[in-house]
């Protein structure tokens, strides 16, 4: 039996390009791949569609025509040096009105599903005292981007009773697999140098999910009944400190582990004078999220174990790094 259509939006980026390619080895017949330029490359099998612009005035009328299902990953994303003036009228331009205006011709075409891949920053910006975030935690995000993701669950929301479309929100962790980029790259980089790290006093937990364990959650999510407007974390399933994730990177890359204990304290002025709190919080703080809603929902473990990612994507970075 044919699979459900579907239109995957940012389908040229880090998950969106896995999922489309997944989708298509999984047997959905007619994947429509949205990307900004017509140089994106994807899997052959999925339909192109340019969209240079995800704003609140975008027709995205070709694209809905007979799609059962809208997997909206497209985003103005976290960036660690911000350079608007006013980024929260920025964020909320394409995460909130180019998305509820998608979502709004998406419920008109008659789409049965919406699933809107979120952030856990709508959570917050990280866990204390070993608490955990749910899914169905009150929202607290802090930053503009977190601010303008719950600003689109929100409309969402209202949206799907309005319209009767059902709503799914994705929110993962960081998400790490064959082709990371920016901070997840760099400290492979770092610990395939063999440079010692100064993480061993790190005692933090944090979630993080593998690009293949979030694809497989979206998919689940396209056809299970219980997911209809159902609010979901992604993550791995366990929680590691910066120093067992080092731990973990090297015995991928077949590296010796080298780390040196330093004061969290003392690293933490250095970042303050260094204006680098960010990256501290990051590499020290927790940010840990339960998954036990998609297991009692949908019956979904993570089909990988993060030692079993991260041996993947250390691979991918050798492969990469020697051609």
């Amino acid at each position: 039996m044919p699979l459900t259509p579907v239109l995957v939006t940012g389908a040229s980026g880090f998950v969106g390009g896995a999922l489309v390619e997944h989708l298509l080895a999984v047997g959905y017949e007619r994947v429509i791949a949205a990307v900004r330029r017509n140089d994106a490359s994807f899997p052959s099998g999925a339909a192109r569609c340019l969209v240079p612009e995800l704003a609140a005035d975008t027709s995205w009328q070709d694209a809905l025509q007979g799609v059962d299902c809208v997997i909206h990953g497209a985003a103005r994303v976290h960036v660690m040096k911000e350079a608007e003036a006013d980024p929260l009228a920025a964020f909320r331009k394409v995460n909130v009105d180019g998305t509820l205006n998608l979502a709004r011709q998406a419920a008109a075409a008659g789409v049965r599903r919406f699933i809107f891949i979120s952030s856990v920053k709508v959570n917050g910006e990280g866990t204390e005292n070993g608490k955990v975030y749910l899914a169905d935690d009150v929202p607290a995000p802090e930053d503009a981007y977190g601010i303008s993701k719950c600003e689109a669950e929100e409309g969402l929301r209202v949206l799907g009773k309005e319209s009767g479309m059902e709503v799914v929100i994705i929110r993962p962790v960081l998400v790490y697999g064959a082709g990371v980029k920016a901070n997840f790259r760099a400290l492979l980089k770092l610990v395939d140098s063999g440079v010692p790290l100064p993480f061993a006093a790190a005692r933090n937990r944090r979630s993080v999910v593998a690009l293949d364990n979030l694809v497989d959650l979206i998919t689940l999510c396209i056809e299970h009944p219980a997911a209809a407007n159902q609010t979901f974390l992604a993550s791995d399933g366990d929680a590691l400190s910066t120093a067992e994730l080092a731990r973990q990177m090297a015995v991928a890359l077949g590296k010796p582990v080298r780390q040196i204990s330093v004061p969290i304290a003392l690293m933490n002025l250095a970042a303050k004078a260094l204006g680098r709190q960010v990256l501290t919080q990051r590499l020290f703080g927790s940010l840990e999220v339960s998954i036990a809603k998609n297991a009692e929902l949908l019956g979904w473990q993570p089909p990988f174990t993060t030692a079993q990612a991260l041996a993947a994507t250390a691979r991918h970075y050798q492969e990469t790094r020697r051609s």
